[in-house]
């Protein structure tokens, strides 16, 4: 599994978990849903795209990009595909902003001068997984991110912390097992070999038994 299949997969889980990597967040963020678009004449799809609720007044809509490999045109493809989205719906949306996930600085295109001003602007957010801070002192939710980026030798140990404090921390058996479940599917894209061991929860429910469910992260600040 591609890691930024990843990545949507917890996206699709935890819609808010977008709003832990940035400075502030939207009173409705809560709200918020995880989909990816299609844009017609030229016809393509974005995946990664959250909406703001329907049924309210037109919010900010979040275009997030996560690129694992080197793309020398990424920023080209980016912007122009978000900027086109915005501008055929125009009327839904009040804003926009972007969100770009690397797992290090050396993943990002290497000319980035045409679009500085971009960069640069509030309204986009260039996130560096290898510079959130050790693995265990983050929320659970960035911790998810980060673990897709350690070392091989070092994945089954952070992995298994992860699953002690899922299971000390969430108490709610089936966002447990969502979280848990997703802990070995990062695992066994990092590395190979046994899978961490859950232990059955306080109610009598194997870890691993729940369907998908919608995981809430405790939002933090990260100014």
């Amino acid at each position: 599994m591609r890691r930024d299949s990843i990545f949507y997969r917890l996206f699709q889980q935890s819609p808010t978990l977008i709003f832990e990597l940035l400075e502030t967040s939207p009173a409705n963020a809560t709200n918020y849903r995880f989909d990816s678009v299609a844009v017609k004449e030229p016809k393509f799809e974005i995946d990664g795209v959250f909406l703001p609720p329907d049924t309210e007044d037109a919010g900010v809509v979040y275009f997030c990009e996560v690129q694992f490999q080197k793309d020398e045109q990424l920023y080209e493809r980016l912007f122009g595909e978000s900027f086109l989205y915005f501008y055929r719906n125009r009327n839904r949306y009040s804003n926009w902003f972007v969100v770009v996930i690397y797992p290090t600085r050396s993943i990002e295109q290497s000319d980035i001068e045409p679009y500085r001003t971009l960069l640069n602007s509030p309204q986009v957010k260039r996130v560096y997984l290898d510079e959130l801070g050790d693995i265990q002192q983050l929320p659970l939710g960035l911790a998810l991110m980060v673990l897709t980026t350690v070392e091989e030798e070092q994945a089954p140990e952070e992995a298994q912390y992860l699953v002690n404090r899922t299971q000390e921390e969430v108490t709610e058996p089936a966002v447990n097992s969502a979280i848990i479940e997703m802990i070995k599917t990062i695992r066994r894209h990092r590395v190979r070999g046994p899978e961490p061991c859950a232990r059955e929860s306080g109610h009598g429910i194997p870890a691993f038994s729940a369907g998908r469910v919608v995981v809430q992260f405790r939002n933090r600040d990260l100014s």
